[in-house]
């Protein structure tokens, strides 16, 4: 049978035309196929302590509720930023995430002149996980019950009530330095390489106060060896619901946090970030995440990434103002 050549060029290119619409695009094959391989949740701390314990909750629960297989890697090193360096250097395909925190991601962009990534250019946001405030605590038998007890203290004897914390610029030190600026009094400061030298130390009466997170207090408070006097958030804490905020003490406005979110290289494409997001919001709506989160003094997050990528550009200006006056720099 004689066709004609036009005829059939027309009728070939529109079954080439419905079956290349038929096809999915290449992103849509690239997230319809995610995840065909294990996923790396990055830790630039290491293992036992609070992020470490926040990014296994959150990958188990992944693991578990979409039958994904995420590993957790402890990357230490560097104030967090080797972690972070690997990740925004890894490919951008959905399989290297990291847990970053206020620290290496607000913090030391200033603190450190050198820091080989920008977390504001090599990295996209996922999803907000969760926040912890930063908490004053004293040894239980210490004669400062409130933190007007430290300031009155202090004022009495400039330089003489000591205060520890973990590392130079960290969100503690730098806490630290923002309720002496608020209160108008100079204490001096004690700074640990660790956390473990510094509670021995708080307990025994070395230290007359030290700042820290709620998780890594939390078991000394419950124990009966330490007391918090107070709190930086400007929400009282879940677990310590007695104890007030520093704005409730008369410094109004007085908000520090450590917050915790997943993040990925830049460039991975907006759909595995879609798919990412969903399935980390999941994660933290179930109770048993939720309460194990709130269980170590941390209050769930979550949201859009949009809603981290704005925080993210509030929080850099914000912390490193707060670095730059306190005079810190690490190299």
């Amino acid at each position: 049978m004689f066709a004609f050549p036009s005829l059939s060029r027309a009728l070939s290119t529109t079954v080439l035309g419905l079956a290349a619409a038929a096809l999915p695009t290449g992103a849509a094959l690239a997230q319809a196929a995610y995840p065909s391989k294990p996923i790396r949740l990055i830790v630039p701390f290491p293992p036992g302590g609070g992020t470490d314990m926040i990014a296994r909750t959150v990958a188990q629960k992944l693991t578990d509720q979409n039958k994904w297989n995420v590993i957790v890697d402890n990357r230490p090193g560097a104030g967090g930023n080797l972690g972070v360096d690997a990740t925004a250097k890894s490919a951008p395909d959905g399989y290297t995430l990291v847990m970053g925190q206020t620290s290496n991601l607000a913090i030391n962009p200033t603190l450190y002149p050198k820091l080989p990534y920008d977390p504001l250019k090599d990295l996209v946001p996922v999803a907000l996980v969760s926040s912890s405030p930063i908490v004053m605590a004293a040894p239980v038998n210490s004669p400062y019950k409130t933190f007007a007890d430290v300031v009155a203290a202090a004022k009495g004897k400039p330089d003489a009530v000591t205060l520890g914390y973990s590392g130079n610029g960290t969100v503690a030190h730098l806490s630290g330095e923002l309720a002496e600026n608020a209160a108008g009094i100079q204490l001096r400061h004690i700074p640990y390489k660790g956390a473990a030298q510094a509670m021995t130390d708080l307990v025994g009466g070395q230290i007359d106060l030290y700042m820290s997170s709620v998780p890594t207090l939390l078991g000394q408070v419950r124990n009966g060896k330490l007391k918090v006097i107070a709190i930086t958030s400007a929400k009282r804490a879940s677990q310590l619901p007695d104890v007030p905020t520093l704005a409730e003490s008369g410094y109004k406005g007085f908000d520090a946090v450590t917050w915790f979110g997943i993040l990925a290289p830049a460039g991975t494409p907006a759909p595995i970030v879609a798919q990412l997001n969903k399935a980390i919001n999941q994660a933290l709506q179930q109770p048993d995440v939720a309460e194990k989160l709130r269980s170590e003094g941390g209050d769930v997050m979550g949201g859009s990434p949009e809603q981290f990528t704005q925080l993210l550009r509030t929080e850099v200006p914000r912390w490193g103002k707060i670095v730059k006056d306190s005079g810190a720099s690490l190299d």
